[in-house]
């Protein structure tokens, strides 16, 4: 049984991240109290976790209390939240969450996230790096896959790296789609997947994909995940390629991931 000391709050979104973080720090010991987002979080959570309680999105002190009631100090964010609720007007929002959203100077991936830190740290809960215990899950640098880029799908990979940097930098999004050196597509608040099913459409096959961290990247949150549901999504539109930059990007399921994209023909290289 972890010491109370070891004891993680776990704010889960969607995706197989949660299930990887949950999975790590009960492998090393830890009690995971995790808080997931009704409509987001896979019910299957409560297998991974010792302790799981469903929230509304905006139910902020609610969340508070549920984590001083099990004693946690420290928080790890991961799994996005459906971006939909940010301007879907039947969600409710509570006071708590009423008057941090009021104070937001913009509503950036950066902005959102670091007044929900702020607001964390106002409650005696420290926000702990979202890759705390899942080092090995990192990218390693060089080809991934069986296959490797072309000496095209190299210029396009130089020549969009640059471009999902400074895309990052101005906290548009991590990801850019690009094909003979046109950019086909830019992340933004809908995800990775849907600018990848955007761009592969608009290339009708061959492209390739670039995901970096931000320049200034907050390692508590937002960080750059990959795992099978990028190839699936991949492979949907023909794309051809993706870049991630290594020693940055955690992948879901490393063996399963480069399995499918073998299968699919898909190259895959950490720069």
């Amino acid at each position: 049984m972890a010491s109370p000391d070891k004891t993680i709050g776990l704010i889960a979104g969607n995706n197989q991240f949660p299930f990887l973080f949950a999975r790590a720090a009960r492998d090393q010991g830890y009690k995971v109290v995790a808080a997931g987002v009704i409509g987001d979080t896979s019910p299957m959570l409560f297998f991974a976790a010792p302790h799981f309680r469903y929230f509304k999105v905006g139910e902020l002190k609610k969340l508070f209390e549920y984590f001083r009631t099990h004693g946690v100090r420290e928080v790890l964010m991961a799994g996005q939240v459906n971006p939909d609720n940010l301007f879907n007007p039947q969600v409710e929002l509570d006071a708590e969450f009423r008057s941090l959203a009021e104070a937001l100077r913009d509503r950036k991936a950066d902005t959102i996230f670091s007044a929900v830190a702020d607001r964390l740290a106002r409650e005696g809960l420290t926000l702990l790096d979202s890759t705390f215990l899942l080092a090995k899950y990192l990218s390693p640098k060089g080809s991934l896959t069986k296959r490797v880029p072309t000496v095209a799908q190299l210029a396009d990979i130089e020549f969009g790296f640059t471009i999902a940097k400074l895309m990052g930098g101005i906290d548009i999004g991590q990801t850019v789609v690009v094909k003979e050196k046109a950019i086909v597509a830019i992340e933004a608040m809908e995800g990775t997947d849907r600018a990848i099913e955007r761009g592969g459409r608009i290339a009708h096959g061959g492209a390739v994909v670039i995901k970096t961290s931000k320049p200034r990247q907050d390692s508590r949150f937002d960080v750059p995940v990959i795992g099978p549901r990028t190839i699936q999504t991949m492979a949907s539109v023909q794309a051809a390629c993706l870049c991630i930059e290594a020693g940055k990007t955690l992948i879901i399921d490393r063996e399963k991931t480069t399995e499918l994209a073998n299968f699919h023909d898909i190259c895959v290289v950490a720069a």
